[in-house]
């Protein structure tokens, strides 16, 4: 069988990949990236050697598979994170995806990598965005990754799974770094003057989560979704920083900020192109995600269709991100 894999050096495709390498179901893996030198280094940098990994490039948005290529399987988790306009945003997430889709063959099975940024927070009175809530997403990100799934539901039919993860945490996410920063010092800021309220997962259930559901026959795909997924325990912002910390053997205080201040710094981080390089989560757009007191979903119904569970604690998450950054020499 062959596999395609997109994103397969952003953080959730690089944590794919090392699992891809102990799977042998798949004759061939195909790995379209921009950056043929970057993946060529973090496939020398973790080790990897495997000769069904068959790269190809993707200049701009455009995708230039090989020509025999023939998936039966796609993994799509590519994608525009961070972005300041709402053209970047849907030329990547949407145009791009779309342009992808229409090179495969009609018979390939496609899993999207989508957010729990499509649905938006969790509704006012209710405990957790279930996936028969209305989508109100707040953010130009969340709501290119609901009019992609929107799309590829019009055009892919039962042959569509839509995966929506919530924060996902772990190694080989850079992204990460300013928490420990922040974690590190002796005072630490939160967002707003109420806890904050999160699901989580780690990356390596979330990928465990994608394959898991790859093994299941295209019949017995229950429906497109979304499917939420998550740890069992929800977080708080406040835990979240004090875990990090505490995995670091860091002390210091945790003050609130007024959210207003948050917002006044998004202005200006992204008017300074070092500063939204250094920060790009507290940009303006994803500022907008930060605002909101309840980002809990339900990831029950993903468990009961496709028979699994997540297994990662918090704690271990984030000594395990903290290890993979001391490695890289980042903290």
């Amino acid at each position: 069988m062959e596999l395609l894999l997109s994103g397969s050096t952003g953080f959730v495709g690089r944590n794919l990949l090392r699992k891809l390498q102990r799977d042998r179901r798949w004759s061939r893996i195909i790995l379209p990236v921009r950056d043929l030198e970057k993946l060529s280094s973090q496939l020398d940098g973790e080790g990897i050697r495997d000769d069904r990994f068959v790269p190809c490039r993707v200049t701009g948005n455009f995708w230039e598979l090989p020509p025999d290529s023939a998936p039966d399987l796609v993994i799509h988790a590519a994608g525009l994170l961070f972005g300041r306009r709402r053209e970047e945003y849907f030329e990547t997430n949407v145009e791009g995806t779309l342009r992808l889709m229409a090179q495969l063959p009609r018979t390939a099975r496609v899993i999207v990598l989508s957010s729990q940024a499509a649905g938006g927070p969790t509704q006012r009175g209710k405990v957790a965005r279930s996936m028969d809530d209305q989508d109100q997403p707040v953010s130009l990100y969340g709501a290119s990754k609901l009019t992609m799934e929107r799309e590829l539901r019009n055009r892919l039919g039962p042959r569509l799974l839509i995966l929506r993860p919530p924060m996902v945490l772990g190694p080989r996410d850079a992204a990460t770094l300013p928490l420990f920063k922040m974690a590190a010092g002796a005072i630490r800021v939160k967002p707003g003057f109420k806890a904050k309220h999160y699901s989580w997962i780690d990356v390596e259930d979330l990928c465990d989560a994608i394959l898991v559901s790859a093994l299941v026959a295209p019949a017995d795909w229950p429906k497109h979704g979304p499917f939420y997924l998550g740890s069992e325990n929800t977080i708080t912002d406040t835990e979240l920083i004090s875990t990090a910390a505490r995995v670091i053997s860091a002390r210091g205080v945790t003050l609130s900020l007024p959210q207003l201040v948050i917002q006044l710094a998004s202005v200006v981080i992204d008017a300074v192109p070092a500063w939204r390089a250094a920060a790009p989560s507290l940009g303006r757009d994803r500022v907008r995600e930060i605002l909101p007191d309840r980002w809990v979903c339900d990831g029950k119904p993903f468990e009961k269709e496709f028979s699994w569970k997540p297994t990662r604690s918090l704690s271990g998450t984030l000594a395990a991100t903290a290890d993979w950054l001391k490695k890289q020499g980042k903290i």
